[in-house]
């Protein structure tokens, strides 16, 4: 039975978010390198083949900053793979490539943050 593309796009955007979140969580919390201080995972878009992902990260404070911060991600790209493959429950982990997020709407910002912690809430008050 053939998979139709609107089922393959769904669950790329489904993966896409999950692998936002788990990086969040590995960049934000788990890691100590100090250049990743002030990095915060805005958009995950994952292909719809699962192979490659497209991480957009927006840094604080300059060039010089933005530019450590991304080399500092490229480095410990093959480990937040493999965290991302231990926490995960998926065949293919994507290969992950990191871009500089163009500064978003401060408004469109918030309305993202919003729906982020309107969904944690939902899943939280959910469980027992």
């Amino acid at each position: 039975m053939p998979v139709l593309p609107e089922m393959d796009q769904h669950r790329a955007e489904r993966v896409s978010e999950t692998v936002r979140e788990e990086l969040a969580e590995i960049i934000g919390f788990e890691m100590a390198d100090p250049r990743l201080a002030m990095v915060d995972v805005n958009e995950v878009r994952v292909a719809p083949d699962l192979r490659h992902a497209q991480v957009r990260v927006a840094v604080a404070g300059g060039e010089r900053e933005q530019q450590a911060a991304l080399a500092a991600l490229d480095h410990a790209r093959h480990y937040l793979r493999h965290e991302l493959a231990r926490r995960l429950n998926l065949r293919k982990i994507p290969e992950l490539h990191f871009q500089p997020d163009p500064a978003p709407n401060a408004a469109e910002r918030v309305e993202v943050l919003l729906k982020r912690a309107k969904k944690i809430r939902r899943s939280t008050e959910n469980q027992p």
